[in-house]
């Protein structure tokens, strides 16, 4: 998986935004101004994508793939970082990103929910 491609499948989500965070050197995405996904840097400059998860989900994902960690900078229990040219399946990408949105976009206020549906 590449960062471009990452880039289109998380700008493909419905409603959902895109900003630049200077200070993290991070392009982060947003559904109803919630972080769903962030694209930067571990602290040896290495690129991951941070998407959040489901508990459960997340620790099983982290046995199974030594390329899934606990998110970077973010909450360990439900955040995953992932990085790239490891041993995630390149079609599993994008049901993590997918994922990753729902989980958000579930925890959001129901009027806002409908004004991202429609």
């Amino acid at each position: 998986m590449d960062k471009q491609t990452v880039d289109a499948l998380c700008r493909k989500q419905k409603g959902s935004t895109h900003d630049y965070q200077m200070d993290w050197e991070a392009d982060r995405y947003h559904i109803g101004g919630k972080i769903f996904a962030m694209l930067g840097a571990d602290s040896k400059g290495v690129p991951i994508l941070t998407l959040k998860c489901d508990p459960a989900r997340a620790d099983e994902l982290r046995e199974i793939y030594e390329g899934i960690v606990p998110g970077y900078h973010m909450n360990k229990t439900h955040w995953n970082s992932h990085y790239f040219d490891t041993d995630i399946p390149e079609e599993l990408w994008e049901k993590l990103i997918e994922h990753s949105y729902t989980q958000v976009l579930q925890k959001l206020p129901k009027r806002v929910q409908q004004e991202v549906v429609l």
